[in-house]
């Protein structure tokens, strides 16, 4: 297990319980006590939690996790949906990408996809995003005109936020955007635990001719802090096969296209 991993594993644990110990988060790693003890002390310097004598509290921004740790949740499935998602683009189109641990799978799978690869002398793709990471890993790809908006970076999702970015997005119109979410439900839509994050997200959907939320299982029936967009203003959910048929039923009635990798 990566530590990253660990770190990841021990933080959801901790938010579940509010109050861990180091002797039960051992027991429940499978790793020993003394790595546990270093592992709280690490994420301690890093304000991610609060220890305690022999273990940790939770803190609130266990609920929103740096994305070098969120990378560490369902990356297979991850890999697959942003492999789906990319397949769905079509040469010419203007995409855009908002920042998360997903979308940046998406990001990849049109980095790959050979027939974008076409070797002309104009981009096949055409990619907007507000975030740092993904424009760092396209802009080396001939076949894919990256186009980053300015703004303020959040340093746990890499992407940026405020007028500047706003700005930017306001001034292109979008064939397609793919949005990574925090949570999604029938009812509320699509939602963020940051409402920077949100507007923007908001903004973007809005500048696009089709919306997809590109979420695995887990974020399914979820309700985060801000609200990005209402079911109306989705047109399809890619998601992985662990989702419940019942949230299938729910979300296809609200009048999302639900699509499994």
């Amino acid at each position: 297990m990566s530590r990253y991993r660990r770190w990841n594993d021990l933080l959801e644990l901790l938010a579940a319980a509010g109050q861990l110990q180091i002797e039960d988060a051992a027991k429940a790693l499978n790793v020993s006590e003394a790595t546990v003890r270093r592992d709280f002390d690490e994420l301690a310097r890093q304000q991610m939690l609060t220890r305690i004598r022999g273990g940790a509290v939770a803190q609130a921004v266990n609920y929103d996790l740096p994305l070098r740790y969120k990378s560490e949740r369902h990356p297979s499935e991850k890999r697959r949906i942003g492999e789906l998602a990319a397949s769905m683009v079509t040469i010419g189109q203007v995409v855009g990408l908002n920042g998360g641990t997903t979308t940046t799978e998406v990001a990849r799978g049109l980095a790959t996809r050979p027939n974008l690869s076409r070797g002309g002398t104009e981009p096949a793709v055409t990619v907007v995003t507000n975030a740092l990471n993904i424009a760092t890993e396209l802009a080396v790809r001939q076949h894919i005109k990256i186009v980053a908006t300015g703004g303020v970076a959040r340093p746990q999702s890499y992407e940026l936020t405020g007028p500047l970015a706003n700005d930017t997005l306001e001034r292109v119109t979008l064939d397609v955007a793919f949005l990574g979410v925090d949570g999604i439900d029938a009812v509320a839509g699509a939602t963020a635990h940051n409402e920077g994050e949100a507007s923007i997200n908001q903004l973007m959907a809005r500048q696009a001719r089709k919306v997809i939320i590109v979420a695995d299982s887990s974020k399914i029936g979820r309700r985060a802090f801000a609200r990005i967009c209402g079911p109306a203003e989705i047109d399809v959910l890619v998601t992985d096969t662990g989702i419940a048929a019942e949230d299938v039923a729910l979300l296809e009635a609200a009048g999302i296209d639900v699509v499994t990798a």
